[in-house]
């Protein structure tokens, strides 16, 4: 604050005559202290006062900052999935949910805005107040994937939203039904070869992170799979049970109770590890694609202007969330491996994903 921001009067004292100086201060505060002296020494001691209540005042502003940021929360949160009830994002965001509730000791609520590969929801965060009270859990298509994809997005991740924390890895699984004769991915690959242009191959959109997959298997192995874009997981892996669709990639997240109830077969799963709740699946490079690794991941962001403070608040809990015993049961139960870390390294791994595979997005998306 400059010297000029704040009122200062010298007055003289009806009945001494001796002058006084009198400052108003935020916070409605006044201030008069007598002076005496030559007019050197009044100046001197003058600014001495107004040096002594500009400390006052920038501490009654720390004071004044600190007691707003104590203020927060002091009602509902809301974080936001762009994908229906029962889905691995709404899941997920509930017990993302749960453990802010625990530590903020406030309601956290789950708002599913499902539709357009995270789009909806995309949007609906970024026109949020920037107050503490809306996040969104996003995943690759809202972050960086849908901007190949779609011809106008009503949101700017880069500009729209601030990420906070990268929560957790997905990788995803290639699926046929039990009924159909591939018993494993190159038996899969053999099939397609022997049919060209007849086996379908589902996945949950246009530019989706399986959709991708299934095109650079494409280019590796000349299998001519013809993807099947489904709106959302459910009901794509309803179309494989059901037989209307042959073969399908969905993440373990949403697949995994078909796997374990015998409804679906699992071929691989697209980490570079196989995962503990399926440890007889091989991985990509287990079945001859040597190198090659496509997960989908979902990180916390808020609307743009959020504060750090808020921003710092929610990265600690996530971060010691999914390193509890509780969250660590959650993650294996859906099938994700832990991720975590700062805003930045959420950042940079956005980007790299961005770098990787946008321009094979934008290949099979033809924009």
């Amino acid at each position: 604050m400059l010297i000029t921001q704040i009122p200062a009067h010298v007055y003289a004292n009806a009945k001494t005559r001796k002058p006084f100086i009198t400052l108003r201060l935020p916070f409605r505060l006044r201030t008069s202290v007598a002076l005496s002296g030559t007019p050197r020494g009044i100046w001197m001691r003058s600014m001495r006062v107004i040096r002594i209540c500009l400390i006052a005042t920038a501490m009654g502003a720390a004071l004044i900052g600190k007691s707003a940021a104590q203020s927060w929360p002091s009602r509902t949160i809301t974080v936001i999935s762009g994908f229906g009830a029962g889905s691995g994002v709404d899941v997920l965001a509930r017990y993302i949910a749960k453990a802010m509730s625990n530590e903020l000791h406030q309601p956290v609520i789950v708002e599913d805005r499902p539709g357009a590969n995270g789009n909806i929801a995309a949007a609906a965060t970024a026109k949020a107040a920037p107050d503490g009270y809306t996040f969104l859990l996003a995943t690759p298509g809202i972050e960086f994937a849908n901007k190949y994809s779609y011809d106008q997005l009503a949101y700017n991740p880069t500009r729209d939203f601030v990420p906070i924390v990268l929560v957790s890895k997905a990788p995803m699984m290639i699926m046929v039904n039990p009924k159909f004769s591939a018993k494993t991915l190159p038996d899969l690959i053999t099939y397609a070869k022997s049919h060209p242009g007849k086996v379908s191959v589902s996945s949950t959109g246009i530019g989706s992170q399986g959709h991708v997959t299934l095109e650079v298997l494409n280019k590796l192995t000349g299998a001519g799979f013809v993807n099947v874009p489904y709106n959302n997981p459910g009901e794509q892996n309803l179309g494989l049970i059901s037989g209307r669709i042959a073969a399908g990639i969905n993440y373990v997240t949403t697949a995994l109770g078909f796997v374990l109830d015998g409804k679906l077969r699992a071929l691989a799963v697209t980490s570079n590890t196989r995962i503990s709740r399926l440890p007889d699946i091989p991985t990509l490079e287990e079945a001859g694609f040597r190198g090659f690794e496509s997960v989908g991941w979902y990180v916390v962001v808020a609307p743009h202007g959020t504060s750090s403070a808020v921003v710092k608040k929610v990265n600690a809990i996530v971060n010691a969330y999914i390193r509890t015993e509780e969250g660590q049961k959650a993650l294996d139960t859906l099938g994700m491996q832990a991720a975590g870390g700062t805003p930045d390294d959420a950042i940079s791994w956005v980007s790299g994903q961005d770098t990787r595979w946008g321009p094979i997005i934008k290949s099979v998306t033809h924009k």
